[in-house]
């Protein structure tokens, strides 16, 4: 999805950022997370990206799902996203969605009065990321199609298979490893994958091995 501001290189991105700790969320450049705003440090965050810059930072907490606390540890690096929609839902809520800017690699939480958190953060190791396509002709697309078709069948999963196949390779690589159905781990590896090329093999290996893992758990052996 275009954005009306254009980010042309880290500097054009806010240095010091609210961050939404959010298992398995992930938030990848020019990709778009629709969100469901409803505690109320959140809603004041939302309020307050408004009135400024609209950038938040997606990060996932480095911690087990089932230790869950208040104030998490964080995996060192998240994606910006830039708040292109909102909606009041009536009750109390906000309905969002976020676009994705860059990547970026947290350098300290700064203390703040907010009832959300904030960080420093650095984008210059993911510079690439505020330029559309880079990567895009390294990416082994066919294999990158033939998995998404073998998960789509053993899933019994329809889809719109011409619009798959006309998309962009990077809105394709991206955009599948939002949907992935995968853990903290693997959305983090995914998340931090060097280059678009890697994404896409880690995106196949994984979904290889869960395939592989649903067909040992239907007949007792691996097939």
């Amino acid at each position: 999805m275009a954005i009306n501001v254009p980010y042309r290189t880290p500097k054009d991105v806010p240095a010091v950022i609210p961050v939404f700790p959010l298992p398995r969320a992930l938030l990848l450049p020019r990709t778009e997370l629709p969100l469901n705003i409803f505690e109320p440090r959140y809603l004041q965050m939302i309020e307050d990206v408004i009135r400024g810059d609209r950038v938040i930072g997606m990060i996932q907490p480095n911690e087990p799902e089932e230790n869950a606390s208040k104030v998490p540890p964080l995996y060192a690096v998240g994606c910006a996203g830039r708040l292109t929609n909102f909606a009041e839902s009536g009750d109390g809520r906000y309905q969002v969605v976020l676009t994705g800017i860059a990547r970026f690699r947290i350098v300290e939480e700064v203390n703040v009065s907010t009832p959300y958190r904030q960080c420093r953060v650095d984008y210059a190791p993911y510079a690439e990321d505020l330029v559309q396509g880079v990567g895009e002709d390294e990416v082994d697309r066919d294999a990158l199609l033939k998995t998404l078709a073998n998960y789509l069948a053993a899933n019994s999963i329809e889809a719109d298979w011409s619009g798959i196949t006309q998309a962009p390779t990077e809105a394709l690589v991206n955009g599948l490893s939002l949907m992935s159905p995968f853990g903290v781990r693997e959305k983090q590896a995914l998340l931090e994958a060097p280059d678009l090329k890697s994404r896409a093999e880690l995106l196949v290996a994984a979904t290889e091995i869960s395939l592989a893992a649903g067909e040992r758990d239907e007949n007792g052996t691996l097939q």
